[in-house]
């Protein structure tokens, strides 16, 4: 057998240990600190990924309280309708890990009817940072992985209301989000600087900052 024989006999047997080191990599750096916490490389904690696999977190528990006396999320099976007030649709692709966050100011008491939909699942953090008290009283609404989202929700103060996604699959995942009602200005947060989104024909009449607030679970 030749030496170019041998190398081309040899090609399938490197693709495959090749593969295997990559799976193993991604397990390591991805899969073990999003699903277990454990994080010996430090990217789950670079991309968040370690807070996310922990659901028991401040956030949440003032959030869950909240809901215990006060109506703020009311999820439905179907599409809800729609609250008077701004209208507005968005949609973003997120590769593999990727992750963005997605900001309304909406004012205390304003209704917000909305529907997400990804092409596949992504895990999700629906929270809210309020004006007064800053990020250090962000409240967490509803932690969890699904493919829909859809209901209405109602602010428990003046700040910024929204969601983090986080695609853990290895696949792009499309997501489109449709909402209506009283918010009146858009926030996106990612990687870079907040990219500030205005509402086309609507007034940003709510006054206020979440003064220090970055993409959630990037500490």
């Amino acid at each position: 057998m030749t030496d170019t024989q041998k190398t081309r006999s040899n090609k399938p047997a490197l693709i495959a240990a090749g593969v295997v080191v990559a799976m193993a990599a991604i397990t390591v750096m991805f899969i073990l600190p999003a699903e277990t916490g454990y994080d010996p490389t430090g990217v789950g904690k670079a991309t968040g990924l370690v807070k996310i696999a922990d659901p028991d977190n401040a956030e949440l528990e003032r959030g869950l309280k909240r809901m215990e006396t006060q109506e703020v999320l009311l999820l439905s099976d179907t599409p809800p309708a729609p609250e008077p007030g701004a209208t507005d649709v968005w949609e973003v692709e997120l590769a593999p890990f990727d992750a963005v966050e997605f900001k309304y100011t909406m004012p205390e008491g304003g209704r917000m009817a909305f529907r997400w939909e990804g092409s596949d699942v992504l895990n999700y953090d629906m929270h809210s940072h309020p004006f007064e008290g800053g990020v250090e009283m962000t409240e967490s609404f509803s932690v969890d992985a699904a493919k829909v989202m859809q209901g209405v929700y109602i602010a428990p103060f003046d700040g910024i209301h929204g969601w983090y996604w986080q695609n853990r699959t290895l696949d792009n995942v499309t997501l489109k989000l449709e909402t209506s009602g009283a918010f009146t200005h858009s926030t996106i947060y990612g990687a870079g600087a907040p990219l500030e989104r205005p509402i086309e024909g609507v007034e940003a009449s709510v006054e206020g900052t979440a003064a220090g607030h970055e993409m959630q679970n990037t500490e």
